[in-house]
C-alpha cells in the first residue's frame, strides 16, 4: 500500500524555536521534448514528456502528542508521433498519523493511522496506437488502510511501524471494472479485509545535496492467502543542483495478489515496476510555523 507514513522533520534555524505546527511542501516539474527530420538513426519524429510531483505536509508537536499529515500527487504525460498521447504516471495518496509517546526517549509511540490511495484519470492497457482497454479509473481501484500499532523511531531518518490490527478497504466505483473482477472483489463495489500491516520508512541526505527517501509497506490479508504478502516499495533519489533546478530518479515496485492484469491471458498477478529519471524545475513551498507558547 503505497503511502508516506513518515517524513523527516529536519532541523533548521527556525526549528530552534518551539513550535506547535509546521507546514509546507514541494513541487517538481520535469519537461522534455525532441523532434527529428531526415534522421538516419531513426526514432519518433516528435516526442514530448512531462512529469510533476507535489507534496504538502503539516506536523503537530505538543508534549507526548504528535500528528503528521502528508498528501502527495504524481502525474506523468507522454506524447509521441508513433503511439499518440497517454499518461505514464497518475497517483494521489495521503496519510495522517497520530502518535502518543510511550517512553521518556520518545522513540516508541502508540500510533493510529489512516492512509488512502487512488488516481485521477482513466488508465488503459494499450495494444497499439489505436487499440486499448480500460483497466482503472478514479477510485477504481481506491485503497484505504486504517491501522493501530506501535511506531519505533530511533532517529529522525528511520521509522518502523507494525500493526496486527488493520483493516484495508478496496473500492471499485466503476461498474464496468467491478464486473471484470480485476481487483479481487468478486464483482462487488467494495471489500473490507482485516489483516496485518507493516511499514518501514527511511529519509536521509546520503551525501551533500543528495537525498534518499525509501518506503516499504507490507500487508497480509487474514481472510485470503495470508502468506501472499502485498508489497508496495518506493525509492526516490533527489539531486539538488541549485535552489530551483534538481534531478531525480524514482523506482517503484508493487505486488498485489488481487490485481490480476498480467500474464499471457491477462488474468495473473505480477510485479509492477515503474522507473523514472527527470531533470527540471523545483519549487519549495514556504514553510510556516505556529509557535508553542506552552
Amino acid at each position: 500500500m503505497p503511502s508516506e507514513i513518515f517524513v523527516t522533520v529536519r532541523k533548521a534555524a527556525k526549528d530552534t524555536i518551539p513550535w506547535k505546527w509546521k507546514y509546507g511542501g514541494m513541487g517538481n516539474l520535469n519537461l522534455s521534448q525532441s523532434s527529428l527530420k531526415n534522421w538516419a538513426a531513426g526514432g519518433d519524429k516528435f516526442s514530448l514528456s512531462l512529469s510533476t510531483y507535489i507534496n504538502a505536509f503539516a506536523y503537530y508537536r505538543k508534549g507526548n502528542h504528535t500528528w503528521d499529515t502528508n498528501v502527495d500527487f504524481n502525474f506523468g504525460y507522454v506524447q509521441t508521433s508513433s503511439s499518440g498521447a497517454r499518461k505514464n504516471d497518475d497517483r494521489i495518496s495521503g496519510t495522517t498519523k497520530y502518535g502518543r509517546k510511550l517512553d521518556s526517549s520518545g522513540k516508541l509511540s502508540a500510533s493510529f493511522l489512516i492512509n488512502g490511495r487512488s488516481q485521477f484519470f482513466d488508465g488503459r492497457k494499450y495494444f497499439n496506437k489505436d487499440s486499448s482497454k480500460l483497466i482503472s479509473s478514479f477510485m477504481s481501484p481506491g485503497y484505504a488502510v486504517v491501522s493501530a500499532g506501535l511506531d519505533y523511531q530511533p532517529d529522525n531518518s528511520l521509522s518502523v511501524f507494525a500493526s496486527p490490527f488493520t483493516t484495508r478497504l478496496t473500492v471499485v466505483l466503476n461498474k464496468y471494472l467491478a464486473a471484470q473482477n480485476l481487483y479481487g472483489i468478486d464483482g462487488h463495489r467494495y471489500k473490507f479485509a482485516p489483516g496485518a500491516f507493516a511499514s518501514i520508512n527511511y529519509n536521509k541526505n546520503v551525501m551533500k545535496n543528495i537525498n534518499y527517501k525509501g518506503n516499504l509497506n507490507l500487508f497480509s490479508d487474514y481472510t485470503h492467502n495470508p502468506q501472499n504478502l502485498d508489497m508496495d516499495m518506493s525509492n526516490y533519489l533527489n539531486f539538488k543542483i541549485n535552489k530551483f533546478i534538481s534531478a531525480s530518479y524514482s523506482l517503484d515496485l508493487i505486488y498485489d495478489d488481487d490485481v490480476r492484469l498480467f500474464g499471457p491471458l491477462g488474468t495473473s498477478p505480477g510485479l509492477q515496476v515503474k522507473s523514472m529519471i527527470g531533470v527540471g524545475f523545483s519549487m519549495p513551498f514556504k514553510t510556516g510555523y505556529t509557535r508553542n507558547t506552552m
